[in-house]
């Protein structure tokens, strides 16, 4: 396979995974538990507001984990 297809073809693949990300990211509002995980770090006082989506950010690990571990099987 020549260089410009390889180019091409890894701007295919970078274009869908963006396009999977963002309606990831579109459809993430509208799942109640998303980031009101127990273990999310939420502190608020009277002029400040800390929030650390803990659990929520270890939870998208193990899951991109295993999608991915599931695709680079052969």
């Amino acid at each position: 396979m020549g260089e410009i297809q390889s180019i091409g073809r890894f701007l295919v693949i970078v274009g869908i995974l963006l396009a999977v990300a963002g309606g990831l990211l579109l459809l993430a509002g509208k799942i109640p538990w998303i980031g009101r995980l127990p273990g999310d770090i939420f502190i608020q006082r009277k002029n400040f507001t800390f929030y650390f989506p803990l659990a929520t950010s270890i939870l998208l690990s193990l899951l991109l984990t295993l999608l991915f571990w599931l695709i680079g099987r052969k």
